[in-house]
């Protein structure tokens, strides 16, 4: 933490100075878009919640005449969690600046600190930057895994609602696009695109959800600087797939005792009472997840209903090589059809026992598991360079 992380006289010098206007000129505090757009569930009472959703379908047969005999099927569920993580700030203010101000420093700080909260959130759950350790993957990264991915292109409208463009890559999973979401710089890109009929596909209304839409699906311009161009140029899905719930609202407490210290060595940078200072704490905590159920067009729960229009430089990431065997010594057989779930985002190893990832930079929790046999979990570290891992399942007893 930085010596100099406070808001000192001079930063707070417009505010205490006679000023030429009555009030301070600011933007609204823009949320996050992720909240705004996704499914809220009721206030997490706990650090974890559980979800279950469907993770194997029943399946019908026809009976082999009068007598036939009716064949049994099963159907079962898996757990997805929701964990709480915490965002938190401190901003120490002297008590003679506030003292000195014309205007209220407080009340000018907590939005702007509540907005960086939203950005935060959005940056982590749609860009996985910053990811929190108990969290999934991010929106980006799981869309990646599912192959949802669509190449920069000349053709902006292929690419976008093609055969095989971002839109089609979340209808083929069984999703419909209720929402977009994309840079500022992408409405010049769009303002010329026209469907075989001429009439422009990305429009401005007053009757929509948003005053944009894109083929009819209400698109965002996140205002508030967690859109990461380097990851995606647009991104398009179902948000009423991914869900969130609150354990801690967003709780503002202003602090006159005690100090502040530096995380990295424990010194004391700050000492509120010596010092005649106060102290702006904010604490929010969430969990969010994408539950992603068996559907009859993705059984096995390998899609996404998210996809992404990837940057000319496609964003960088490490080929993760999972290789799942049973037996031992020199008895060992390739497993095929294990299903192996990094942090979310699911793949089925094909005949050789194989299911390859592309993965930022990051650590992730492995989970493979396959009916029959006992479930393992991995820890992998992504960094510069490919990850093999060989994993050897047990059978159930």
């Amino acid at each position: 933490m930085p010596a100099n992380n406070m808001i000192s006289r001079e930063q707070a010098e417009a505010l205490i100075r006679e000023q030429v206007v009555p009030e301070i000129f600011q933007k609204a505090a823009t949320q996050s878009t992720f909240m705004g757009l996704a499914r809220k569930l009721p206030n997490m009472t706990s650090k974890q919640t559980r979800i279950r959703v469907l993770d194997v379908l029943p399946v019908a047969y026809w009976v082999n005449g009068d007598t036939g005999f009716k064949q049994t099927t099963e159907q079962a569920w898996d757990n997805v969690y929701l964990t709480a993580a915490e965002l938190a700030v401190i901003v120490p203010i002297p008590e003679a600046v506030l003292d000195d101000a014309e205007f209220d420093i407080m009340g000018e700080v907590t939005p702007r600190v509540i907005e960086a909260i939203g950005k935060r959130v959005d940056e982590a759950v749609i860009f996985d930057k910053n990811r929190p350790a108990e969290w999934d993957a991010g929106i980006i990264v799981r869309a990646r895994q599912a192959g949802n991915n669509v190449a920069n292109s000349s053709d902006l409208y292929a690419a976008i609602l093609g055969e095989n463009g971002v839109f089609n890559k979340v209808e083929e999973y069984g999703y419909a696009v209720n929402g977009v979401i994309a840079s500022r710089g992408m409405r010049a890109k769009l303002r010329g695109l026209r469907d075989d009929n001429g009439q422009p596909i990305y429009n401005t209304t007053m009757q929509g959800a948003t005053n944009y839409a894109l083929d009819g699906a209400p698109m965002y311009f996140p205002a508030n600087g967690s859109f990461d161009t380097d990851r995606a140029q647009l991104i398009a899905g179902d948000f009423s797939q991914a869900v969130f719930a609150i354990r801690q609202d967003i709780t503002v407490k202003i602090l006159d005792q005690g100090v502040i210290q530096d995380p990295s060595n424990g010194n004391i940078i700050y000492n509120l009472a010596q010092q005649d200072m106060i102290a702006l704490r904010v604490v929010f905590r969430m969990g969010w997840a994408l539950p992603n159920p068996a559907t009859a067009l993705d059984g096995d729960r390998l899609g996404c209903p998210f996809a992404y229009l990837a940057p000319s430089t496609p964003m960088t990431t490490q080929t993760v090589t999972f290789t799942v065997t049973t037996g031992s010594g020199g008895d060992t057989a390739n497993v095929e059809g294990a299903i192996v779930d990094v942090n979310g985002a699911r793949l089925k190893t094909n005949s050789s026992g194989v299911a390859v990832f592309n993965l930022p930079a990051g650590n992730y929790t492995a989970t493979i598991k396959k009916k029959g046999y006992n479930t393992d979990t991995e820890s992998i570290t992504v960094a510069s360079s490919a990850v093999t891992k060989s994993v050897s399942l047990t059978p159930a007893t």
